[in-house]
């Protein structure tokens, strides 16, 4: 019997990042959910389903660290990985502290994307 892949779910009004993604995750051997906002996330049901939420910290409409508080609002315990293409140690630090399991910068490496997958979904 095969084992249901863990799903994690990108939110990027990026194109190129919702095109690119899918297919690394399933590389790593992840199930993936592609959204363009924020809204469009909430609003599915992928928001009950998924085991850890990739965000786009600015994004038109709702940006990122206001989706991690919507989902914590909900009582969605999800663990939260920030990316995002402004190089803001400050930002990342504050996200970190806020709860985030990582914050990586615009273009990240595949290495750096599953090292904070690991983080976040360890033990599940």
């Amino acid at each position: 019997m095969m084992k249901t892949p863990l799903l994690v779910s990108v939110v990027d009004d990026d194109e190129s990042v919702r095109e690119s993604l899918p297919e690394l995750l399933k590389e790593l051997g992840y199930g993936a959910l592609i959204f363009s906002s924020g809204e469009e996330f909430l609003a599915s049901e992928g928001v009950l389903r998924t085991q850890c939420v990739i965000l786009d910290i600015a994004m038109p409409g709702m940006g990122g660290p206001s989706i991690k508080r919507e989902l914590e609002r909900r009582e969605l315990k999800c663990p939260v990985i920030f990316i995002t293409g402004q190089r803001d140690e400050g930002l990342r630090a504050r996200l970190l502290e806020d709860g985030a399991v990582d914050c990586l910068f615009k273009p990240f490496s595949d290495t750096a994307l599953e090292r904070a997958l690991d983080l976040a979904l360890k033990g599940k």
